[in-house]
Parts: C-alpha cells; sequence; structure tokens
C-alpha cells in the first residue's frame, strides 16, 4: 500500500486524504475487534470517530457508557470511534471494512480533532470530505450527521483551522441526506470538559445528545423499548 506524506515541525504525518493504518498491536487489535462489532449487524445509528466519540459507548469508560444508554438505548446505536485516531486512519478503517454490510440509517461522525495540532484546514478539509464519500458509497441510504469539531482549549492554536474546517464542513450539508450540527456554542464553559481540556465531561457529552437526539426522533421516530444494536466494546489494552 503507497501513502503520501508530508513534513512538519520534523514529523511526518499521512495526508488527511489518503488511507493510513495505525500499526500499532493495540489498534490493529482494536480493529479486528470492530470489524467482528460489525459484522453482527443490527445497528441502525453508526458513531465514527477518534477518542472523543470512542469514550461515550466504551465499556472502559463505564460512566459515560451508562450515559450513551441512557440517551440512545432504543435506536439500535453502536460505537465505532478508536481513540487517537486521524481523519486518514478512519478512512482507512472505513475503506478496510468496518462500516462493510452494516447498512445503518443515520451516521454520526466527528473527526479531525487529532489533526488540528499539525494539518491544514485544507488538508483536514479534503480528508473528512473523503470519509463522507466512502460513507456514502458504504452505507448509500443513510443519513450522514456531520458533527462540527469539537473546540479545543488545550491548544488555542488550534481554533482558526478548527473555525476553518466547520466552515467548510458546513457547505457540505444539504439538509437531507448529509446534516450539519455544531454544537461549540455551548461548550465554552470549562465544565463542559475534562480537566484535559479536550475530552468533554458527561455535561458536554449531554450538550451533543441533545443536538442528535432531535435528528434522531425525526429520522427514526421515538426510542424502542428494546434495543438490537451489538453490545459494546472498549480499548483490548484495557482487557490485560
Amino acid at each position: 500500500m503507497k501513502f503520501a506524506t508530508f513534513l512538519i515541525a520534523g514529523c511526518v504525518w499521512a495526508q488527511a486524504d489518503i488511507a493510513t493504518p495505525r500499526t500499532d498491536a493495540n489498534s490493529m487489535k482494536a480493529h479486528q475487534q470492530l470489524l467482528e462489532k460489525a459484522k453482527q449487524g443490527g445497528i441502525d445509528v453508526y458513531f465514527e470517530g477518534d477518542s472523543i466519540t470512542r469514550r461515550w459507548g466504551a465499556t472502559d469508560y463505564p460512566n459515560l457508557l451508562a450515559h450513551w444508554k441512557q440517551n440512545f438505548f432504543g435506536w439500535n446505536a453502536a460505537d465505532f470511534g478508536w481513540g487517537a485516531d486521524r481523519v486518514e486512519n478512519i478512512l482507512w478503517r472505513l475503506e478496510n471494512g468496518e462500516l462493510d454490510g452494516v447498512n445503518p440509517k443515520v451516521i454520526v461522525l466527528l473527526g479531525g480533532t487529532n489533526n488540528t495540532n499539525n494539518d491544514s484546514a485544507e488538508s483536514i478539509t479534503r480528508g473528512l470530505t473523503k470519509v463522507v464519500r466512502v460513507m456514502r458509497e458504504k452505507a448509500p441510504n443513510a443519513v450522514i450527521i456531520l458533527t462540527a469539531i469539537f473546540p479545543r482549549f488545550d491548544n488555542a492554536t488550534a481554533m482558526p483551522i478548527i473555525n476553518a474546517v466547520n466552515q467548510e464542513l458546513a457547505k457540505l450539508a444539504d439538509g437531507k441526506t448529509i446534516r450539519f450540527l455544531n454544537v461549540n456554542a455551548k461548550l465554552t464553559d470549562p465544565a463542559m470538559l475534562n480537566a484535559d481540556k479536550l475530552h468533554p465531561a458527561l455535561p458536554g457529552y449531554q450538550v451533543w445528545a441533545d443536538g442528535l437526539r432531535p435528528i434522531f426522533t425525526e429520522l427514526l421516530g421515538p426510542p424502542s423499548a428494546t434495543d438490537h444494536a451489538p453490545p459494546p466494546t472498549g480499548d483490548p489494552s484495557a482487557a490485560r
């Protein structure tokens, strides 16, 4: 497999629109775990992203998982986020089976946060645009909810990039098959975030849920009393 790379601040990064795998053993094990999860079916709402997405529905964050269930049980939602993923890593996972045959009705995407330390807004936008294109190819009947990259209060220099990317992401939305959700105006209170000033705390996740739930209700109806999504997974290293 051939990858294009570029040099920033002495580090070589893969371009955001060139699918690039995470080759560490734990990430590859997580990929296999998520492939198995995808094969189980029963998924109407498919969440994709990095650690901000992953933590919400993962077994190794029980408080966040309980909150996830409170908000989404009955909509058959499954979490496919993986911590520390950059856009190009998300793209690789999608191109290598994690969405194959799932056929969700709704896809929620929040990615790009880990690119904002090094990549340009143009590169991140190209990558996320390609992620959306692959999602559309593999799940043509799904409505994609493209979530604005959340603010980064751990790195003020990233904010101009985040704002620029979000402006471009909004242009991808047609209001029907691709929706754009931006809840950043409600994430300015430090209480919304963990001490790392990056990952949401429960109030921050509730803000995101409050933005998603009306869309889910519009597209799927009210949540059912039962749920047939596959069981949640977690970081493989947490089980060792």
